[in-house]
Order: structure tokens, then sequence, then C-alpha cells
């Protein structure tokens, strides 16, 4: 997937590619031995120098024809010069109502991570606001 990932941002971008990061991994069905695998990339949001590279991952019974939806995922990827020096990408065109939402849906989800990083930081964390969620799992506090 990191391979598919990479080459959709360089041919975006026309430049060296490297993953920063793997948002999102969503294994929802089993791809059997014999089946033909597809994997589908697109570019889903550029920033200035970072692209969101959204993987689809589907599998096909070459007997019967079924198509499954195996895995879906979402990889940032960072445009690179010979140097190793981050550099800037092209924009997208938002041509259709999916590649708006597609790039609304980015949009969304890093302000997510932000969120989500920053409540659970060791210098923002507040316990008491934890505690009572906790009781009510599979684990026990002593303190």
């Amino acid at each position: 997937m990191d391979q598919i990932a990479f080459a959709c941002a360089s041919k975006h971008s026309r430049n060296y590619c490297v993953t920063a990061s793997v948002n999102k991994v969503d294994f929802l069905n089993p791809i059997e031995v014999g089946e033909l695998v597809t994997l589908k990339a697109s570019v889903n949001y550029t920033g200035r120098t970072s692209m969101v590279v959204g993987l689809r991952v589907e599998s096909e019974n070459i007997q019967t024809g079924k198509k499954k939806h195996c895995n879906s995922s979402y990889f940032t990827m960072v445009a690179k010069d010979e140097h190793g020096k981050n550099v800037p990408v092209p924009g997208l065109i938002l041509d259709t109502e999916q590649s708006i939402r597609r790039f609304a849906r980015s949009i969304a989800r890093q302000e997510q991570a932000k969120t989500r990083s920053s409540r659970f930081k060791s210098s923002e964390f507040k316990i008491e606001e934890h505690l009572e969620l906790i009781k009510t799992q599979n684990a026990k506090i002593i303190m």
C-alpha cells in the first residue's frame, strides 16, 4: 500500500515522496487465496508540501467475478527535492462532488487529529475527566 501511495504522490508532485504518516487503516473484508487484488489511489488533499493519498483495496473472485472492498487507508506523503528538502506540490483541481467530499473529509480528519493529540498531551491531560469511563472498562486503577 505504501508503494502505491508513493507512486500516486510522486506522479502528482513530480518529485520523490516519503511517507509522513498513515492516518487510518480499516480492514473490512479478508482477501482469500487466489483472489485478484486491485489497489486504487487518489490524491485527496494537497497542502503546501504534503498530500493525503487515499487508498482502496479490492479483491475479486476470479471464478465468480464477485468484488469486495477489503481495506481503506490514508497516507500523508511529503514531496522532497534531490537534497531531501521539502518542496511545494501542485494544488488539486476539484471538479467533481466526490473530489470535493474527499478534500473536505481530509480537512476534517486533520482537525480531529489536532484535537485528539492535544487532549491527551501529558501537560493538558485531566485524569478526573476520564476516571468514570475507565471504571466501566476491563481495567483496574490502583494509585
